[in-house]
């Protein structure tokens, strides 16, 4: 994705972004959606830009395009992401504070962690949930809130009669994606799709509140979790 991202930037277009998962049919990412202005964006996007408030942490922030709109904003905030070349680029494009770690590596703290495009992926199972919520208590500060979006992809798998027909094992938002850019191909990687109940059940058992923000068309959400 780095590499996409750094190449659209360079020469406004990019080859195709290709999508694996077992579960799936392949997929692909529009390279030109992670460079987008805030009215292309989702509904629930703008309500959690809307909702940032205080030193803020855009995590998994690709091409910057949330960073740029809330720096436009005057909020102070820092775009993170595991990929160099995602960084390089976002400092290209006007981005005061790009930051190349893992989300899990941060020791500073925030007021507002954002977790977009389905964020909060990144913890990837449900077993991972505990430690997720570990180091927000490192990292959130006191007050401080997470705005996450999410999707219930339990629809994908449940038949005429509205009974989930799960064909794997496990948590049926659990998957495994492998990305494809051109002839370079990247090691598979765990990512979650999580319910709103499970996420808050998941929320309360680590001291944390979920409140649902907003809801989207599809099954998806915005979240907010803050501590009790």
């Amino acid at each position: 994705m780095g590499q996409a991202i750094a190449d659209f930037h360079r020469r406004g277009t990019a080859s195709t972004l290709r999508v694996f998962s077992p579960m799936f049919d392949e997929d692909e990412i529009p390279v030109d959606m992670l460079f987008r202005q805030v009215d292309d964006m989702p509904v629930l996007e703008r309500c959690a830009l809307d909702k940032a408030r205080g030193r803020t942490l855009d995590v998994g922030a690709g091409a910057g395009c949330h960073t740029l709109e809330l720096q436009r904003r005057g909020i102070d905030v820092t775009a993170v992401d595991i990929s160099p070349l995602a960084v390089a680029t976002m400092r290209q494009r006007g981005v005061k504070k790009a930051v190349e770690s893992d989300f899990f590596d941060l020791n500073e703290s925030y007021d507002t962690i954002l977790m977009l495009m389905n964020g909060i992926g990144i913890v990837g199972t449900l077993d991972r949930l505990p430690q997720f919520f570990a180091h927000l208590d490192r990292v959130l500060a006191p007050g401080g809130q997470v705005l996450c979006d999410s999707s219930d992809i339990s629809y994908v798998f449940r038949d005429d009669d509205g009974v989930l027909d799960y064909p794997g094992e496990g948590y049926y938002g659990e998957l495994v994606y492998r990305m494809q850019y051109g002839d370079t191909v990247g090691e598979p990687f765990p990512w979650l799709f999580i319910d709103h109940d499970t996420l808050a059940a998941a929320a309360r058992q680590a001291g944390y509140r979920m409140d649902v923000v907003a809801e989207g068309e599809h099954y998806d959400y915005l979240a907010r979790l803050a501590k009790l």
